[in-house]
């Protein structure tokens, strides 16, 4: 919140889910629209709540002074689609937040009924600054806050005995679901002895490499302005 561009009046928070940020954009905005794929709960005079796709938004151009999103770009196929309409509905600046350099094949799932290999908590695109310069030009980046530590670390081979493995030490939890068939990925998928055999080599690996890999950040946010 730091971060977040002052002296503005309207704010977009896309991807809003339970409206937390909704309602600290609140102290900065005399007008918050929380915006998530089902319409978020938020019982606050200037905040009005909405239904909407980020890759399909329904506003016209230029309709936020900024536009506030983190958390979520990391969980969109669509990812230049969603940028896009972001970059179209902000006026004068955008906050982003998202993982750091995440391998996304650290904490995979099988899902038990369609048995293909997810990503951990839906996480199916990878960020740095570079990235994140490149996908929002024209704006440029004008802040940048790194946070938190993260030093887990894969290889293909590593990756490819835990998926021969069913990945059983994966990320497994509500509210995530397959991204292929919809199921729920809160049950670990059952396993044979070879499976264990093979997700054990595979973390091991995995964990080696963590442990001979440089710590990095977790988190980065940043402020980009026209």
């Amino acid at each position: 919140m730091r971060l977040v561009p002052k002296g503005y009046h309207s704010v977009l928070d896309a991807g809003a889910l339970d409206g937390y940020y909704s309602l600290q954009l609140t102290q900065y905005f005399d007008s918050v629209t929380s915006l998530d794929l089902t319409e978020p709960k938020v019982q606050h005079e200037r905040v009005s709540c909405v239904a909407g796709d980020l890759t399909r938004l329904s506003y016209p151009d230029n309709s936020f002074d900024v536009v506030f999103c983190t958390e979520v770009l990391e969980h969109i196929p669509a990812l230049e689609q969603a940028v896009h309409e972001i970059k179209r509905v902000a006026k004068h600046a955008i906050v982003i937040g998202v993982p750091y350099k995440q391998d996304i094949r650290v904490g995979r799932t099988t899902c038990v009924k369609c048995g293909k290999v997810n990503p951990p908590w839906g996480h199916v695109n990878v960020f740095d600054e570079h990235k994140l310069e490149r996908l929002f030009r024209p704006f440029r980046l004008i802040q940048k806050s790194l946070t938190g530590i993260n030093s887990e670390r894969t290889n293909p081979v590593a990756t490819w005995l835990n998926d021969l493995g069913r990945n059983p030490y994966g990320v497994y939890a509500l509210p995530h679901r397959c991204m292929y068939c919809g199921t729920g990925l809160e049950t670990k998928p059952s396993i044979t002895f070879i499976h264990k055999v093979c997700s054990a080599l595979g973390t091991r690996l995995s964990k080696a490499q963590s442990a001979l890999s440089k710590p990095h950040p977790n988190w980065i946010h940043v402020v980009l302005e026209r």
